[in-house]
């Protein structure tokens, strides 16, 4: 599955972005759909995901600000952030598991960068 990726950007602490992951095939076919982050020397970690259907995983970080939706028809998974704070910024990947052709798919990354 290629993934595509859009959305980031710079913006101050508080206020929000909306990244966007577009897949190749149908979203159907994947089991996990979500997005992970990585800050410059740390490891890549869970932001949210869909697992197998409509069930949700949310890093602690992240809940009650962060929101992940779908829309299937457009095999897009949207990624939804309020009050975003400094430690936020990251490059932030899209990535799925399953297909067509089962398999891990990581998108390229896009920029978050959040100002004090």
């Amino acid at each position: 599955v290629q993934l595509t990726e859009s959305g980031g950007g710079l913006v101050q602490a508080g206020e929000s972005l909306r990244l966007s992951c577009a897949a190749s095939e149908s979203i159907f076919s994947l089991n996990y759909m979500g997005w992970y982050r990585q800050a410059p020397g740390k490891q890549r970690e869970l932001v949210a995901v869909f697992t197998n259907g409509d069930a949700v995983n949310y890093a602690d970080s992240v809940k009650g600000r962060f929101t992940i939706s779908r829309d299937n028809a457009k095999n897009t998974v949207y990624l939804q952030m309020n009050s975003l704070k400094q430690e936020d910024t990251a490059v932030y990947y899209c990535y799925a598991l399953g297909g067509k052709i089962f398999a891990v798919s990581w998108g390229q990354g896009t920029q978050v960068t959040v100002s004090s």
